[in-house]
């Protein structure tokens, strides 16, 4: 498993992956964002808890296609499907390899470009902590889409239409938590609600990513 992990890791530093791309994507967003709508320092800080986490997503969004199809172009797949290691196992961690790439890198970005977007003081802690938190799930929903569209020609387009909806709970929430935390209101409801659809994802999308994997490779 940590062989498996640390191969999808340099892969996708290597390989034209997320690694960088994504974190290049969400400063371009972050960046963009005050020339579209003006230097307006209080319009900004209330849209900044939403354009982080919009960002966020879009830059998970941009390497997902890669997760699989690298291993579907070479064999490894094949390889993968008929070795000791679950099929559930080996979407969980390469969903992981894809957030410790992609994922973890926003998180510890965003509150360097809150700045950009004027984002109280009082709400880098809990954008750090929603992004930590909901990340996770955003590369665990990647990785059913990316099971379900491997070996499909321009699949990439079809997986952003299949994951985009579902990754609409996450970013209402994680945009609500940081919100409610920079205006130092309640934020218990938005984290419960947060971590629960990613302790869901984590237990139920990695059965049925296996079983799409397996329809796909008969």
């Amino acid at each position: 498993m940590i062989a498996l992990l640390l191969r999808d890791i340099r892969l996708a530093m290597r390989a034209g992956g997320g690694f960088g791309l994504g974190l290049a994507f969400f400063l371009i967003v972050c960046t963009l964002v005050p020339f579209a709508i003006g230097p307006q320092p209080d319009l900004l800080a209330r849209v900044a808890p939403g354009v982080l986490w919009l960002g966020a997503l879009l830059a998970c969004l941009l390497s997902l296609d890669r997760m699989l199809a690298l291993d579907w172009e070479d064999g490894s797949l094949d390889l993968l499907a008929t070795a000791p290691l679950p099929l559930e196992a080996v979407v969980l961690i390469k969903a992981l390899a894809h957030w410790l790439t992609t994922g973890l890198p926003l998180v510890l970005a965003a509150p360097v470009l809150g700045v950009l977007l004027n984002l109280p003081v009082e709400g880098y802690g809990w954008l750090v902590l929603s992004l930590a938190v909901g990340t996770p799930a955003l590369s665990i929903i990647g990785g059913f889409g990316a099971a379900l569209t491997v070996g499909l020609k321009r699949g990439g387009l079809l997986l952003s239409l299949l994951v985009l909806p579902l990754y609409v709970p996450t970013l209402i929430f994680g945009a609500e938590l940081a919100r409610r935390g920079a205006e130092a209101q309640p934020t218990t409801t938005p984290l419960l609600m947060l971590a629960g659809i990613t302790a869901g994802c984590l237990a139920l999308l990695p059965l049925a990513s296996a079983a799409a994997l397996r329809v796909n490779l008969r």
